[in-house]
């Protein structure tokens, strides 16, 4: 029996069906942290260039 991957077209993400759960789970909370990091740094660059009062 061959292992099947399908690879979706729009976001070219692979899934695996034979993949299990729980690395699937830890796949989707890596993906959340790394999100989660990018918007805390873009909020922090936000409120600090707004404290500094530079204008464009």
């Amino acid at each position: 029996m061959k292992n099947k991957v399908v690879t979706n077209c729009c976001n070219g993400q692979v899934f695996d069906p034979f993949r299990s759960f729980g690395q699937r789970c830890s796949k989707l909370v890596k993906e959340q942290r790394a999100r989660f990091y990018i918007f805390r740094k873009c909020v922090a660059f936000l409120v600090c260039w707004h404290d500094s009062g530079v204008d464009l």
